[in-house]
């Protein structure tokens, strides 16, 4: 009987490790799940940005379904990216980044249709410091809403926006195609 109690202890402390364990990447965790409303997202994959090749910009993690395969991003379901922070960065750079990276991802054509979304984006914006995140959120039917350390800032409507805004970080012209490939799990 005794070892019967030891052996379920056992299984149990070993359940709990694998069920507690967050993703991690350069000392910064982030949740294995996050549920929002009627969904479960489960971390994909996380990565490190370089900027310059040796500067440490930010970590990420990226979030989906577990039902819905990554080739799926572009489609109209649930996902979030959860960016955490090396350094200052002033909200005028990030608006400037975002119509340069959303301009390489999408034709003329759809980059003037977004526009109007761009600037409602770009406006919620904030500085942040060393230790914040930011969190993007597009949920179907209601639109991307950007946070700030937890904060709802906003949110911006429309699919469209959402898949030219994500593929910043996701699309065929990212940021950084190893970024991108580590967020979607293929590294």
């Amino acid at each position: 009987m005794r070892m019967n109690q030891i052996l379920f202890a056992v299984i149990l402390v070993l359940s709990w490790a694998v069920h507690s364990k967050a993703a991690q990447i350069e000392g910064v965790e982030f949740k294995d799940t996050h549920v929002m409303n009627d969904y479960t997202l489960t971390v994909r994959g996380v990565g490190l940005l370089r900027y310059m090749v040796f500067i440490k910009a930010y970590v990420g993690a990226f979030y989906m379904d577990q039902n819905h395969p990554a080739s799926r991003v572009f489609e109209d379901v649930p996902k979030q990216l959860e960016l955490h922070y090396f350094h200052a960065i002033p909200a005028s750079d990030f608006a400037k980044s975002t119509r340069i990276m959303m301009g390489k991802n999408v034709t003329t054509e759809q980059f003037e249709k977004i526009r109007p979304q761009l600037e409602q984006m770009n406006a919620l914006y904030r500085d942040v410091q060393p230790g914040d995140r930011y969190t993007a959120t597009y949920i179907p039917g209601a639109g991307t809403e950007l946070a700030l350390n937890g904060d709802a800032l906003g949110v911006v409507p429309g699919f469209e926006f959402a898949n030219a805004y994500f593929s910043i970080w996701l699309g065929e012209h990212p940021i950084d195609k190893g970024f991108r490939d580590h967020l979607l799990g293929k590294k």
